[in-house]
């Protein structure tokens, strides 16, 4: 994905351990996932209120939240010390909800296929795909769901022309990527992961969704989202500099000063089978 889409996926195993250093920024810098998500989340998986979850991935708790006030038992895994600290503080009025730090590939509950649902907002593709999708069936009861979604830079057709004139800047700093598409596909055709949990055998997929929301930003709290990104936080101080300097520039040269940033989210769904 070009890297004006601020937040792309990588292949870099060691961006993983990024985004624990921008603990104290993720919880407000981060948009919160649509309502509909969670209210389809629950009609497609008919989970009840007694129902035990496992979060992968919990960050700040940003998808815990919204979960632990339906009621539901939730056990949220999260390999980043400072990440999981924000979590339990943030979770701590909900007492059917437990923080673990450890990585999911390592972890093991007190026992097997104990989970009705497991979840994962915008960490799936983190995690090691010859453990995840086994991992995730041995620890889901019979008939249970397995559910990941993401929150990525959505270009609808009326995307704010800010993002192809930033793009030049990536390019000038050597921070894009040639073999990337620009402008990127619709949200409407962005792929869901429908094939990858058909193909590892251990689930069928039972239902795929599409959001997309637009927020407005400042330069401030836009530069904030960019330090909870991983490509930003490990990118060179002297071209990030450069790079941030350019958005502040083009922002106040506009009326209001703001940005529009459109987000996609893809939700899919499988059952254990």
């Amino acid at each position: 994905m070009p890297s004006a889409m601020m937040g792309s996926v990588s292949s870099d195993q060691s961006l993983r351990l990024t985004f624990d250093s921008a603990a104290s920024l993720y919880q407000n810098a981060r948009p919160d996932y649509p309502s509909e998500l969670y209210d389809d989340l629950i009609a497609v998986t008919g989970v009840q209120s007694s129902a035990h979850l496992l979060e992968v991935g919990c960050a700040t708790g940003k998808a815990t939240l919204p979960l632990a006030r339906m009621g539901f038992r939730i056990t949220a895994l999260e390999l980043g010390e400072n990440l999981a600290a924000h979590a339990r503080r943030n979770l701590a009025e909900f007492p059917e909800v437990t923080v673990v730090t450890t990585p999911f590939e390592k972890w093991r509950p007190d026992r097997p296929h104990s989970f009705d649902l497991v979840y994962a907002a915008t960490v799936w593709h983190w995690l090691d795909p010859q453990v995840r999708y086994a991992k995730a069936a041995e620890l889901l009861a019979p008939g249970g769901h397995l559910a990941i979604w993401e929150a990525a830079h959505g270009f609808p057709a009326d995307f704010d022309p800010f993002f192809a004139e930033i793009q030049t800047v990536y390019e000038q700093i050597g921070e894009d990527k040639d073999d990337d598409e620009w402008p990127p596909p619709l949200p409407e055709t962005r792929p869901d992961s429908s094939t990858e949990f058909e193909s590892s055998g251990h689930f069928e997929t039972v239902a795929v969704r599409r959001y997309v929301w637009g927020r407005r930003y400042t330069a401030d709290s836009y530069l904030a989202l960019l330090n909870t990104f991983s490509g930003h936080i490990a990118m060179e101080p002297a071209k990030r500099e450069y790079l941030y300097a350019e958005i502040r520039r083009r922002l106040a040269e506009r009326p209001d000063g703001k940005l529009t940033r459109h987000w996609v989210s893809v939700l899919t769904v499988g059952r254990r089978v």
